[in-house]
């Protein structure tokens, strides 16, 4: 009978056992893991050190002194800066694409007597990007507006957008801003008046009565432009010393092209022309973004072909039937009769063959030409 009692209480109780034992381990196994994510929490971890790049002591852009003695001058510039240097992947485009879009600009720059410092103006406009588009309707490298890029030169309508031409679009942008430095006096303002609009900054320069950049109470985004084009300065002439190790091989090249003055009597489809000139559409819509539709209106323009087939377009052209009479006078596929007023210069543009190769293969010393003379065009 005691047995049988025994063993009905083991039975009974062995159950009770083994779920207070699973109980006691699943509150075990809670302590430890709270004493793991403590342990955790109050270890501190190593993140990666980042070290500051230290702003110059003195800077000058457009070689005009910036005020950095004035603490909120030097705050402006750390802030552009450090939001600049620390964007690694946006630095590193500008540098390959500035490989492609600086040796030109610079080339302008020099030609119009005018600081190479504006060339920032452009990083700071579009990050070399020649096609960008703003939510105010700025469109280019240089970023223009409708009614700006009319008043200097470019052509804005349905058809055509010269906004787009790289070339057409920097020689504007020069013209613009030595006008501006001409009204005001200085290359800061007229930066200044290049972003927020030289109206506007007369009205705040009279109401004001001060006519410093740095004295002057502007929009925000105006009083940042000036310090983001001299941020860019500071890492793009230096950039081994922000930690930007760039190999040649991986800055982008110039594009070379020939480019030719045409004259188009009717529309121009861009199939056509490539079929004629052996090479394909897309080529040539990519070196002439400013066309907007498939063709190239009526009208006398400067169209980019690859290199070497500068002296083909005219005579193809004419094939088409699409040239106008003017240039069937004076040009062929080999080549051009000298007018009255022509410079080595113009027959250049006009046939897309480099002056250097036009004084190399006619033996031209100089730049002396006549009327009627007969120029090659090639070997």
């Amino acid at each position: 009978m005691r047995s049988y009692l025994r063993s009905s209480i083991s039975t009974k109780l062995l159950p009770m056992l083994l779920a207070v034992i699973a109980l006691l381990l699943a509150l075990n196994l809670v302590v430890l893991a709270l004493r793991s994510t403590t342990s955790t929490a109050e270890e501190p971890t190593n993140p990666e050190v980042l070290s500051n790049f230290p702003l110059p002591g003195s800077l000058s852009l457009c070689h005009e002194p910036i005020p950095l003695e004035n603490r909120k001058n030097l705050d402006m510039l750390d802030r552009e800066f450090t939001i600049a240097v620390w964007d690694r992947a946006q630095v590193f485009m500008w540098l390959k694409r500035a490989g492609r879009y600086f040796p030109y600009i610079e080339e302008k720059l020099a030609e119009a007597g005018v600081p190479g410092d504006l060339k920032y103006v452009a990083v700071a406009e579009s990050a070399l990007i020649t096609d960008i588009k703003s939510s105010k309707r700025a469109v280019g490298l240089w970023q223009f507006l409708s009614r700006t890029a009319r008043r200097y030169g470019l052509r804005k309508n349905r058809l055509i957008d010269e906004r787009l031409d790289f070339e057409r679009s920097t020689e504007a942008a020069i013209r613009y801003l030595k006008r501006l430095h001409s009204e005001f006096g200085n290359w800061t303002l007229a930066l200044a008046a290049y972003n927020c609009g030289d109206a506007f900054l007369k009205s705040e320069i009279r109401r004001q009565k001060v006519k410093d950049f740095y004295r002057l109470d502007l929009p925000l985004e105006t009083e940042r432009y000036i310090f983001r084009i001299a941020a860019i300065k500071i890492i793009m002439e230096n950039p081994k010393h922000f930690g930007f190790h760039l190999p040649a091989e991986h800055i982008y090249p110039p594009r070379w092209y020939d480019r030719v003055e045409v004259e188009i009597n009717q529309r121009l489809k861009f199939t056509d022309l490539a079929l004629a000139l052996d090479t394909d559409f897309k080529t040539l819509k990519e070196l002439n973004p400013q066309f907007l539709r498939d063709y190239v209106p009526r009208g006398e323009y400067k169209i980019k072909v690859p290199p070497g087939f500068g002296p083909k377009v005219v005579v193809a052209l004419q094939k088409l039937g699409k040239g106008g009479d003017r240039q069937r006078e004076y040009i062929s596929e080999n080549h051009y009769v000298v007018r009255e007023g022509d410079t080595l210069g113009r027959i250049a543009r006009r046939t897309g063959v480099s002056l250097a190769t036009l004084q190399r293969i006619n033996g031209i010393e100089g730049s002396t030409i006549w009327a009627g003379q007969k120029l090659r065009l090639t070997h």
